[in-house]
């Protein structure tokens, strides 16, 4: 089966990047500065992982492909 890849970085990097921004948007709109707070706590934790992960299947596929 072949994995697709380019999808995993993109959700990856939606995790990481993508939710921190809107919830930046979200901060400016309300004045609310501890939704940025929150969000980069689980931007973190869901989007590091996510990356390694993601990075690691990548050298998987390398590894195999030579």
């Amino acid at each position: 089966m072949k994995e697709n890849l380019t999808l995993a970085w993109i959700a990856a990097l939606f995790a990481l990047v993508g939710q921190l921004l809107f919830f930046i948007i979200i901060a400016i709109y309300t004045g609310e500065w501890r939704f940025v707070m929150w969000s980069f706590i689980v931007s973190m934790s869901v989007g590091i992982p996510s990356m390694i992960h993601v990075w690691q299947a990548q050298k998987r596929m390398n590894l195999n492909r030579n």
